[in-house]
């Protein structure tokens, strides 16, 4: 009995401190928010985002000059790169050629700077490649929108999983109260001899299920809890999240003309823009054998010493270049480049597909919903009625301990019943809503 005894105070311990939790009263509102400005993975999105950007950024090359420069030093004994030099930097004299100094120069130093600049004339690929990552940028960043919109319906879904956890944590509290009382006024008749003890028994049982269900049901509240601060990505740090109250619900299923359709939803509109990125990249492939035309220019100073600019010199021309054969290597790849774009297509096709069916099947859910929660509602109201008739006649002593406990059982599973057809009817009109955003 002492081992019992001690296990018993230990568990109502342990029950104390986990409850011994500092509350955080929050609106559904509120959580949205700190769960867009903290959420991981939509700052992973975005920086998918920030990435593609940073692709088509690159392309900017095919407008804009490449300048470059560089300061050079050498020392050479070298004829032609002797001569050179000193014919660079304008130093070169009658006694220069002289043949044992031509064919046995001295060590000899030079210092040359170089600015170069390219200029990208006609690179029809490479236009249409920068194309398909302004394209592919785009998609990316209807992506991260359609996640955050994704991470608003999961936010939305998981605390209404925590208002429904709190209700079913009050209806239980309800039930044990209810059942507690019952157990009381049964042992009493037991005691007036007006009951066996056989009935005793039955509800002292009904009460430890009624206990477990609690206890259940607080779980229940912490893990709903902790999820939406996994969301937040906020530490729980010895906190329990309390939200508003579960509200009745009164608005009408939307349709999705009045919210726009599928052709308004991001995630569609992005695998059409990857779709049309595919489709320049294969363009791009095709063209890849054309003809490119680049200007090109460099300025170069010249001397004896660091840094000491004795003698200039430019050049400045332009190169059409053709790459004629290449051993079928740009064949292939414009193959593969129509490969993927039928492959994107197909792709897209199939999303859509799958889209029109899911929508479809969230809105017959939806209305099921809705129906579940008016029966609900209705059947509650009959199980409290028969309830109350019941326990009436159990008073007077003309119903059986087992019919009470029966119908306490019922009215509390209507409950019960209800709160999840709320939930259910709430989540399905918002997932409706989802699709078709």
């Amino acid at each position: 009995m002492k081992q019992i005894a001690f296990i018993g105070v230990f568990l109502l311990a342990l029950t104390t401190s986990v409850w011994a939790q500092e509350p955080v009263h929050m609106s559904l509102q509120e959580v949205q928010d700190r769960v867009a400005a903290k959420n991981l993975q939509l700052k992973a999105a975005h920086q998918a985002y920030v990435a593609a950007r940073g692709d088509f950024r690159q392309t900017n090359a095919l407008i804009l000059p490449s300048i470059s420069a560089s300061h050079t030093a050498l020392a050479t004994t070298n004829p032609l790169m002797a001569f050179g030099s000193k014919l660079n930097q304008e130093v070169l004299t009658q006694a220069d050629f002289n043949p044992a100094l031509l064919n046995n120069p001295d060590r000899y130093e030079n210092f040359a700077t170089r600015i170069e600049v390219l200029q990208p004339l006609v690179n029809l690929d490479g236009f249409l490649g920068r194309r398909a990552a302004k394209l592919k940028m785009e998609a990316m960043e209807l992506q991260s929108a359609r996640t955050q919109e994704y991470m608003q319906l999961a936010v939305f879904q998981a605390y209404k999983q925590l208002q429904l956890a709190y209700q079913a944590e009050q209806v239980m509290a309800a039930a044990l109260k209810t059942a507690e009382q019952n157990a009381h006024l049964i042992a009493s008749y037991v005691g007036e001899g007006l009951a066996q003890k056989a009935d005793e028994l039955m509800v002292q049982v009904r009460v430890a299920e009624v206990r477990n269900g609690l206890q259940y049901a607080q779980s229940n509240v912490r893990n709903a809890s902790d999820a939406l601060f996994a969301l937040m990505d906020e530490e729980v740090q010895g906190q329990i999240l309390v939200p508003e109250a579960l509200a009745p619900w009164t608005e009408d299923l939307p349709t999705g003309e009045a919210l726009g359709g599928l052709d308004a939803r991001k995630d569609i509109q992005a695998m059409h823009k990857a779709t049309q990125a595919y489709g320049k990249m294969q363009q791009s492939s095709v063209l890849g054998m054309a003809p490119r035309l680049n200007a090109f220019g460099t300025y170069e100073l010249y001397d004896t010493e660091l840094l000491q600019f004795g003698a200039d010199g430019y050049t400045v021309g332009a190169q059409l270049s053709w790459n004629v054969f290449d051993g079928y290597k740009a064949l292939g790849k414009a193959e593969k480049a129509k490969a993927e774009h039928l492959k994107a297509q197909y792709e897209e096709q199939q999303y859509r597909n799958q889209s029109e069916a899911e929508l479809a099947a969230a809105r017959r859910q939806a209305a099921d919903a809705k129906n579940q929660w008016k029966m609900a509602e209705l059947a509650l109201a009959h199980a409290q009625e028969a309830y109350r008739i019941r326990e009436n006649r159990f008073k007077a002593g003309l119903e059986k301990t087992t019919d009470l406990l029966m119908a306490e059982t019922l009215m509390f599973e209507k409950e019960l019943a209800l709160s999840q057809a709320l939930f259910n009817v709430q989540l399905s009109h918002k997932f409706v809503e989802f699709l078709t955003k």
